[in-house]
């Protein structure tokens, strides 16, 4: 490129990929991708696996369906619970009893068969049978990264927390692939016992994701209730002062002698009428369109789960376990790269048609994955489909933190959170049921047609829609501007 050195252009470029914002990002921001790193490298060994693990104790797949759908059901009432009382419980402790859950249900995988207590296990613990998340964690994350993050660099931030996740999604299923083949060419391994191999590697990436939760700091913790108080608190003082000082100014009348009156006492912190964290009409009203959307969008995901989508190209194609690890964690690469070239076109286009037109070509190829019959086709479908499959997330995840108020993020992320995992619990039963049927095409044609319907009512719905944070800014340069003129 003629005019542009190699320094000025590797200077451009890294502040197009948000290099420079998450360098420059606090420790806790660091740990925080860290940890999703390692959770999301445990779900992803975990998933390749879950429905061939479940498959190998003899279990239907009608019955495998069941379980996904029982274990996303369990992680919404353990998820709903813990994301609405997280900043009055602290956000690091939940953090911590996530972590603890995580390693108890990989435990019991490692050592157990029956189907009932893996579907226990799967419903008190955090068991990934889609890849992506699940759990506490998310919600708590990204409303601890919104805190720490200035509005300018949150959707580098985001970016990267995504990319870095998909990463570890992507890792851990190459490695957890090749690592199968090798632990079966051993004498006396079978599938069932490398498995739960796989299992307890789970529960050892649990620990270290507690330990890290160990290393954040206060700063992670909500810090709106804190500054209410201290207001609140240095105005009462101000109040007393102005008080007394105007008693001792006055001259005292002996003639009529007033009756002293009690100084007022200090003021005490503000009341909470209810333990659950109080969200306004406004965000209340974008919650709702939200989840209404993202609804349809999680259903479809659920119905083409990692899980099922390993588990259709085992049974359809017969690809062994390195091959298929190989093929994901391709997918899965191409994926996390995608989020960075998202976060340089939502600068220019903006959040909503970022998340919109990035989002609809992957539900397209979604579709058309399963109407192939020969590997190559299907292959190249899957691929084209992870090239903006996720390109939608660090949008969305910054223009949720955008609409609402700061005090409601880690509440309304949580809800969204639960209503996205409600909805695709449904998803695994219906792909079960329709595989049963030897009509496991048409669950890809459906979630297809369901994420497209998602993308083109969310452009109805937000195309234009300003922020919070937006809105502020506008009014603020406003005044500016008026008081220059005056």
């Amino acid at each position: 490129m003629a005019g542009y050195s190699l320094p000025t252009l590797g200077n451009w470029l890294a502040n197009e990929l948000g290099l420079y914002s998450i360098l420059g990002s606090s420790r806790d921001t660091k740990l925080l991708c860290l940890q999703r790193f390692v959770r999301l490298l445990a779900y992803g060994a975990s998933t390749l696996i879950l429905a061939l693990y479940l498959s190998s104790l003899h279990i239907s797949d009608a019955k495998i369906g069941l379980f996904m759908s029982m274990t996303l059901w369990g992680d919404v009432i353990i998820s709903f619970i813990l994301t609405l009382f997280a900043d009055r419980l602290g956000r690091r402790k939940t953090l911590m009893l996530g972590a603890a859950l995580m390693t108890a249900s990989g435990v019991v995988f490692a050592y157990s068969g029956s189907y009932w207590m893996l579907v226990a296990a799967s419903i008190l613990g955090v068991i990934s049978p889609s890849g992506n998340e699940i759990g506490p964690f998310k919600a708590i994350e990204e409303s601890t990264l919104s805190q720490l993050s200035p509005a300018a660099i949150r959707s580098d931030i985001f970016a990267w927390y995504t990319l870095l996740g998909n990463a570890g999604t992507a890792c851990g299923i190459v490695v957890c692939g090749w690592f199968l083949e090798w632990l079966q060419t051993l004498d006396g391994w079978s599938p069932t016992r490398a498995y739960r191999i796989i299992f307890a590697i789970y529960a050892f990436l649990g620990i270290v994701k507690l330990a890290l939760s160990l290393l954040l700091s206060e700063k992670c913790e909500s810090q709106v209730e804190k500054q209410e108080y201290q207001q609140v608190t240095e105005l009462g003082d101000v109040e007393i002062e102005s008080l007394l000082s105007s008693e001792d100014d006055e001259e005292p009348d002996r003639s009529h002698p007033k009756p002293r009156s009690k100084p007022p006492s200090p003021p005490r912190p503000p009341k909470k009428s209810s333990i659950l964290p109080a969200i306004s009409p406004v965000s209340r009203t974008i919650l709702l369109k939200l989840c209404l959307l993202f609804a349809f969008d999680s259903l479809g995901g659920g119905m083409a789960s990692a899980s099922w989508m390993t588990y259709f190209f085992t049974t359809k194609f017969s690809l062994p376990e390195g091959t298929l690890g190989t093929l994901f964690f391709v997918t899965s690469i191409v994926a996390a790269l995608s989020n960075l070239v998202a976060s340089s076109i939502s600068k220019r286009i903006g959040l909503v048609k970022t998340m919109v037109f990035t989002h609809l070509p992957s539900a397209i190829f979604l579709a058309l994955i399963p109407l192939p019959s020969n590997l190559v086709p299907a292959m190249t479908f899957l691929v084209l489909r992870s090239c903006t499959q996720n390109m939608d997330q660090a949008p969305r995840q910054a223009f949720l933190a955008a609409a609402v108020l700061p005090s409601e993020r880690t509440a309304v992320m949580g809800v969204v959170n639960v209503v996205k995992t409600l909805s695709q619990s449904g998803g695994p039963v219906v792909t079960g049921w329709l595989a049963g049927m030897q009509k496991f095409w048409v669950a890809f044609l459906i979630a297809g047609a369901l994420k497209a319907g998602y993308d083109l009512a969310m452009l109805k719905l937000f195309l234009g829609y300003r922020s919070r944070e937006e809105t502020e800014e506008t009014d603020d340069e406003t005044k500016l501007r008026e008081r220059e003129n005056a």
